[in-house]
């Protein structure tokens, strides 16, 4: 998905460029990076735990970067659509509920 959110700010305008643009871009890089610390951490279940929550808030944060670009013109509903909804399963994860489930015990 952070391929896809990347490919799509390639033609957001110019002036947004060390804004929205970065900031999305930066956002949804930052969710599989969770994913794979949390996933190397899977010893420690609080700290999986925290990574998993990091990677909702990024989810959250690429959200409200994606409703600007809505609003602003430069996605289209279709496109808007789409990627909301990819971003709000990842809010609907059920890891958190049964961490114990990914993490390994030694």
């Amino acid at each position: 998905m952070a391929l896809e959110v990347h490919n799509i700010t390639k033609f957001f305008p110019t002036e947004e460029k060390y804004s929205l643009t970065d900031q999305i871009r930066r956002a949804s890089r930052s969710i599989p990076a969770n994913i794979a610390e949390a996933w190397k951490k899977r010893r420690y279940q609080k700290i999986f735990a925290s990574k998993i929550i990091d990677c909702a808030g990024e989810a959250g944060e690429v959200e409200v970067w994606l409703d600007f670009s809505k609003d602003f013109n430069y996605l289209s509903q279709e496109k808007y659509e789409y990627f909301i909804n990819h971003y709000k399963d990842i809010n609907r994860m059920r890891i958190l509920n049964k961490p114990e489930k990914f993490c390994t015990s030694t």
